[in-house]
């Protein structure tokens, strides 16, 4: 497990199942959250979820991080896809938590070699469809 400033631990699962994101494409997403000071996969998407069950699973009033393989077609209609890293720290969640999350994240990114697009979202209009169809452009 590799350790942050934040004394905040990665577990190894996490970068398992990225790789496994990024390379089978067996995920459409992951979330994770931290857990006795460590970041833990809380939930894992099948390929077959869709953005809606994504978001679902990012709770209302808690921070988190999370990846997201977002499917699109370019101009030219070619498909493609990104692998997006969200880190999710909405208004509502006690400040304690979004410093641990905030404080934790550069580290915990650079655990997971492949991301393409980051976003920050403090609500869900944050990283609606049309971010992520904007960004991956």
């Amino acid at each position: 497990m590799a350790n942050s400033a934040s004394g905040i631990a990665v577990h190894d699962e996490c970068k398992l199942k990225f790789m496994e994101l990024k390379t089978k494409r067996s995920h459409r997403f992951i979330v994770f959250k931290i857990e006795e000071k460590q970041v833990i996969v809380e939930k894992l998407g099948e390929p077959d979820k869709t953005y809606d069950d994504f978001t679902g699973h990012l709770p209302a009033d808690e921070c988190r991080y999370a990846i997201y393989d977002f499917d699109y077609f370019t101009e030219e209609n070619v498909p493609k896809s990104r692998i997006f890293f969200i880190a999710w720290s909405p208004d509502t969640a006690k400040v304690r938590s979004k410093m641990i999350y905030a404080s934790s994240k550069d580290r915990f990114k650079r655990e997971l070699d492949g991301i393409q697009i980051e976003l920050q979202a403090t609500d869900p209009t944050e990283m609606g469809l049309d971010v992520f169809k904007s960004r991956a452009n």
